[in-house]
């Protein structure tokens, strides 16, 4: 375990917000790192917990308390913690991350697994779908039919009745469905143009539709926006460590289209096994719930446990990383 996941189990383990003595003092207590002969563990502690924030890393949060002192929280804690306390006060002092050179020798479907783990910190179940194993018959334009992946965010209600009442008005209400295309780079107008109508065309069934990249031209951010404007579709820039991913431009709300969805079902086993897993899960009794959330857990895309696997998983992968932000 590094000092940077030590300082990820404990703020899980202490489950508010925090400061960085009792991290630190969590660290030593349960022995997950030995600092040896360091004199000063607590400033260590307090400069990486001040690199999530800087560097953009979203699996961390910090507040400023009365004093000018801050507290630390995990990101899929905060609805758990006071809403109260986090409301007006989150800080959004986070750096530019530095550049570094990229060698583009990674593949297209190296960067699902990043995708996937930015999304689980978001509370969203991913799936990769294999368009090469659909039925396309000789329409070899079906491939625009499909995403490269698909992931499903459920409302999360604390209460029973709160949960009866919502779905008792609308089922629906209680998810939202997306779709990402996913590309390596995109550095010209007529890459962008391109990729963007194929995402256009493949999330046509879905709530909200993506397109993501790993590397996106600085000079396209303006006919980005112009293009998310007039037809809705957002854009993620995927980083190496992926929880220091951003949404550049949010997606758009649409209704499901049942038709695609259905024809999705018939030509490729894998969406229709991630949209029979989401229904087991929606419709599964209380009792069952989390056994069938196990279920659909399983079923998705894998992510990453700490930071030491996304360092090897790059590595492998040759995709470029600056060490220094994880």
């Amino acid at each position: 375990m590094t000092i940077k996941e030590a300082i990820l189990k404990s703020l899980e383990d202490i489950n508010r917000t925090t400061n960085y003595l009792e991290v630190c003092n969590h660290i030593i207590e349960n022995k997950y790192i030995d600092f040896g002969t360091a004199k000063t563990p607590e400033a260590t502690v307090s400069a990486l917990l001040g690199d999530f924030i800087r560097y953009g890393d979203s699996r961390v949060k910090r507040i400023k308390e009365t004093g000018g002192k801050y507290s630390y929280y995990l990101t899929r804690n905060e609805e758990s913690i006071g809403i109260d306390i986090l409301i007006n006060t989150l800080e959004k002092d986070i750096e530019e991350p530095k550049k570094t050179g990229k060698v583009k020798t990674y593949e297209e479907r190296d960067l699902h697994r990043l995708l996937s783990s930015y999304l689980k910190n978001t509370s969203i179940y991913s799936k990769t779908i294999f368009h090469e194993q659909s039925t396309f018959g000789k329409d070899s334009n079906q491939i625009w039919t499909h995403p490269d992946m698909i992931g499903i965010r459920f409302l999360n209600l604390h209460t029973k009745a709160s949960q009866n009442f919502l779905k008792s008005i609308n089922r629906m209400d209680t998810f939202k469905i997306s779709s990402y295309e996913l590309k390596r780079e995109v550095n010209s107008d007529s890459e962008l143009k391109k990729a963007f109508f194929q995402a256009v065309s493949n999330s046509s069934w879905a709530n909200y539709g993506y397109l993501v990249a790993f590397e996106f031209s600085d000079s396209l951010i303006e006919e980005m926006e112009r293009l998310n404007q007039s037809f809705g579709i957002g854009v993620i820039k995927l980083e190496a460590n992926p929880y220091k991913s951003k949404v550049l431009f949010q997606a758009k709300y649409k209704d499901l289209d049942f038709k695609t969805i259905d024809k999705l079902c018939k030509i490729n086993k894998e969406f229709e096994q991630f949209i029979e897993q989401t229904e087991k899960l929606m419709t599964a009794e209380e009792r069952y719930y989390k056994s069938t959330e196990k279920e659909l857990d399983e079923f998705c895309d894998s992510y990453f446990a700490n930071n030491s696997e996304i360092e090897q998983y790059c590595k492998d992968k040759n995709i470029p990383i600056d060490k220094d932000t994880l």
